[in-house]
């Protein structure tokens, strides 16, 4: 019964994040695994190896993951000499979009490199490589292709499911007497967020935590942290799915005032709370490494990927992370969004030695036992793959994003819809003149609103 729990939690997850259903569990979850792992073991040996000395340079942007990325690409090259497998990592504080046409237009073209969705893919078909005839399609989560899929032909591997909301520090609540449970809604959430405030000026948690100085961090000057995942909680609203807010020739912000209460409360109960500007200077690092890990601030809005860096710095921190809800107040108060954050593509335009070794690298990586140890136990995904029933997550942050799943509390990833370079260049950056007090919440509006038609 619980394996069959966990495959309905997997189920629920890309229910929610992209209005679609996946398979669901049956009542023969010993069958099920026999058949996930005949059709992994399937897939390897239909997958056509790299016979001739290839190099294969990858271009990627999940820094958290950039290490142990370069021991799997290690292990892969072990197994096949033939092949050098080169990373390249650009993200955390970097714009990985403008990185990726910089790279292109160098002449120095990756291998294999990052999309996202149907906007993404709009913009790089030509350079995307066909992959519908690679093993792992027939793997793959229902619907966890869409976003990726043109004309019936599959252009991108889906990284992974993730999601993300409120991480808090289960131990500071605890021990500040607030209980998370009873978070549900953007009005519980802000007498919570007073009260332990109250508590830490007060110095009432400071013998525990003497770092402890504010409740939030808010990474401003990420623009992908405030202009594509805060702004998504509100626009997951209005728009269904990644697919409707890629159609849509405007947005409304029907639910501003909600953007703007989720925005306040942060940037209000921060270490900068009386200097706001400030914000728009800290990054991944000071939010991530220096804020929430280290216990000087209790909640950040970040997801499941920040798992694995937290632990490094502090496993007990680590494994008593959670997440509360991003209320989009008085729409939907109680989820958290949930979503597939990036694809894995390859160059059309490389060799064919080149895209046989790609290939068969990014098979390898998510269909081989070894491959799928690093994407479950070293990169702390949740696989887009079936074929991984006896490797569930097994991080904090992991089973959190299963059990809002798999109560039915998330909400759709749509930002990969946006406009390119709308989220963080325009929304983002609007967001931050906003917090330095140089324009008004209504001109962030109509500013972002204008710009989207333009794009469009």
């Amino acid at each position: 019964m619980k394996r069959s729990k966990r495959l309905l939690v997997l189920s629920m997850l890309m229910l929610f994040a992209l209005a679609t259903i996946f398979t669901a569990c049956t009542s023969q979850p010993v069958q099920e695994e026999h058949d996930a792992a005949d059709e992994s073991k399937a897939a390897q040996e239909q997958q056509s190896e790299p016979t001739e000395e290839v190099e294969v340079d990858v271009f990627q942007f999940k820094v958290e993951i950039a290490q142990e990325l370069e021991k799997a690409a290690k292990e892969y090259e072990a197994a096949n000499p033939n092949v050098k497998i080169n990373v390249e990592t650009v993200g955390g504080g970097d714009d990985y979009g403008a990185a990726l046409r910089a790279k292109f237009q160098s002449g120095n073209e990756p291998d294999i490199y990052n999309v996202g969705g149907p906007q993404d893919i709009k913009d790089w078909m030509n350079k995307l490589e066909d992959l519908s005839d690679q093993p792992w399609v027939d793997l793959a989560l229902e619907g966890i292709l869409s976003g990726a899929t043109v004309d019936g032909k599959i252009y991108a591997l889906p990284f992974n499911i993730e999601g993300y909301g409120f991480t808090y520090n289960k131990n500071i609540f605890n021990d500040a007497g607030i209980d998370a449970e009873k978070i549900v809604d953007f009005e519980s959430l802000e007498e919570a967020v007073k009260a332990l405030d109250a508590k830490i000026k007060a110095g009432e948690l400071k013998d525990k935590y003497p770092l402890l100085e504010a409740v939030f961090e808010y990474a401003a000057k990420e623009t992908w942290v405030t202009g594509l995942h805060t702004s998504n909680a509100v626009l997951s609203q209005e728009f269904g799915s990644s697919l409707d807010s890629f159609d849509s020739q405007n947005v409304e912000f029907k639910y501003g005032d909600a953007l703007k209460a989720i925005i306040d409360l942060q940037a209000d109960y921060s270490s900068d709370a009386d200097s706001k500007a400030k914000l728009n200077a800290v990054d991944y690092a000071t939010q991530v490494d220096e804020g929430i890990a280290i216990e000087r601030v209790a909640i950040i809005q970040q997801g499941n990927w920040i798992y694995g860096g937290v632990r490094d710095i502090d496993e007990n921190v680590a494994d008593n992370l959670g997440f509360l809800p991003i209320p989009v107040k008085g729409v939907k108060e109680d989820s958290i969004p949930v979503g597939v954050p990036m694809h894995w593509s390859i160059n059309k335009d490389s060799s064919d030695a080149e895209k046989t070794a790609a290939k068969d690298f990014l098979n390898w990586l998510y269909t081989s036992e070894a491959g799928k140890d690093y994407v479950i136990n070293k990169f702390f995904f949740i696989p887009p793959l079936k074929g991984y029933e006896n490797l569930e997550p097994k991080d904090a942050l992991g089973k959190a994003v299963a059990e809002y799943a798999e109560a039915g509390k998330t909400m759709p990833w749509v930002f990969m819809g946006y406009p390119t370079g709308w989220g963080m260049e325009v929304l983002g950056t609007e967001i931050q003149k906003y917090l330095a007090g140089d324009i008004t919440w209504e001109e962030v509006i109509s500013s972002s609103q204008a710009k989207w038609s333009e794009l469009r």
